[in-house]
């Protein structure tokens, strides 16, 4: 739909009005955004179509330099960690020269469906080639076509989005299995978790306990595996409860509003420590955490179990969010060994808002804080132990980073 001058003058107002209420940072990362607004204004007004509308706003939100900001349309293309449950790596020596190569593949995923594995090459997105830099992205609602190269033999698939509509509005993504497991040997369990569906992920917390109850029930060590995860909702909570036997802090989260009135201090902050069973638990959370924005997480005490401390967690440069947080925690608090390479420092709480004409705006509107007073924001959580994925192994099908994890949970 092509919008009229004054459609995106209304749009423009709009997204420098909610930057300027509820985006988290009072200095806006050191940037003068009413002056970028303004140097901007003419370029998105005057844009000749909806991309390049969607372009020039996207080139402003940009300049605030933030994880967790953007805008978002009816056919606005989702990265391939959220769109087809897959992550690409950039190789300079792959028979078909330097392209993007499938990386991490999660298992119930658009891209596994497809046939896809570690190691294929992408050739072409629909027609046309698909080559670094450009980010290979992906529209939602469609069945596209796609070319790879597995081995040097070229094959084309399809990627099935055709899915009746995002399951969450406000963040658009196909949804692999959130969460698999299975027991490597007698003793080992492992733990694949792709995705924290859900803002509170009942159904998540409630999957997780199905398989420590069950599939991991007699697991002394444990591999969880969250390379690839783009984060989600706080059902991490969840999870890294399974970590501790204790209820112990995580972290927080600071508003706009908290940082201008100073009031900083977690230890007088609401807490958030309990995922319910149901959706008949989420009212009376709304009601008591009803407009406070800055909260304290914490875990939820479910007892101890045998496999802690020999936990090793799996990361790499494609973890984000929630999936930053469960690794931040672990690390700081001495509860696993992480392996893998650098998680790519992308945790901030964020919320969507409609602003009209088919459009959502997404927000940072709360910098997290670890309990220990760290931001992975900007940062990203360094592995304990760091092993790169290598293509030429993924080729045999041999996962470096998993050997690796095997070794050290084997030694804790």
């Amino acid at each position: 739909m092509n919008l009229t001058l004054e459609q995106k003058r209304q749009l423009l107002s709009k997204i420098d009005e909610k930057v300027q209420k509820r985006f988290y940072d009072p200095q806006f990362k050191g940037q003068n955004w009413t002056e970028l607004v303004s140097h901007y204004k003419d370029q998105i007004i005057h844009s000749s179509s909806p991309e390049a509308f969607e372009g020039a706003v996207s080139t402003l939100l940009s300049e605030l330099h933030s994880s967790g900001i953007g805008l978002l349309g009816r056919d606005t293309k989702i990265s391939s960690r959220n769109s087809i449950s897959a992550s690409f790596r950039t190789v300079p020596d792959t028979p078909d020269g330097d392209r993007w190569v499938f990386q991490d593949v999660q298992p119930g995923g658009v891209a596994e469906r497809a046939g896809i594995r570690p190691a294929d090459v992408l050739i072409s997105i629909d027609s046309k080639a698909a080559l670094p830099p450009e980010q290979p992205d992906f529209e939602m609602a469609k069945r596209i076509p796609i070319v790879i190269s597995r081995n040097g033999e070229h094959t084309q698939v399809h990627l099935e989005l055709r899915i009746p509509g995002p399951k969450y509005r406000s963040n658009p993504y196909s949804e692999p299995q959130s969460a698999v497991a299975n027991m490597i040997n007698h003793d080992l369990g492992y733990l694949k978790v792709s995705l924290f569906p859900g803002m509170i992920g009942i159904d998540f917390a409630n999957l997780l306990d199905t398989l420590f109850d069950g599939t991991l029930q007699k697991a002394e060590r444990l591999i969880i595996d969250l390379r690839g995860n783009p984060g989600g909702g706080i059902g991490g909570i969840r999870l890294m409860s399974y970590l501790t036997a204790d209820k112990r802090p995580i972290g927080y989260t600071l508003d706009k509003k908290c940082t201008i009135e100073g009031r900083c201090d977690p230890q007088g902050l609401p807490r958030f420590g309990r995922i319910p069973k149901s959706k008949w638990g989420i009212l009376p959370l709304a009601v008591q955490y009803h407009n406070k924005e800055c909260v304290v997480i914490e875990t939820e005490g479910r007892g101890p179990r045998v496999f802690h401390g020999k936990i090793v967690i799996l990361i790499n440069e494609h973890c984000t969010g929630a999936a930053e947080m469960v690794s931040q925690f672990a690390k700081e608090n001495h509860l696993a060994t992480l392996v893998g390479m650098k998680t790519a420092g992308r945790l901030n709480a964020h919320c969507t808002f409609k602003i009209g004409f088919g459009y959502r705006l997404m927000i940072p509107t709360g910098a997290y804080i670890s309990w220990n007073g760290r931001r992975a924001e900007g940062h990203g959580i360094e592995p304990d132990v760091q092993v790169d994925w290598s293509f030429r192994e993924a080729q045999l099908g041999r996962d470096t980073q998993f050997d690796r994890a095997i070794e050290v949970v084997g030694n804790l």
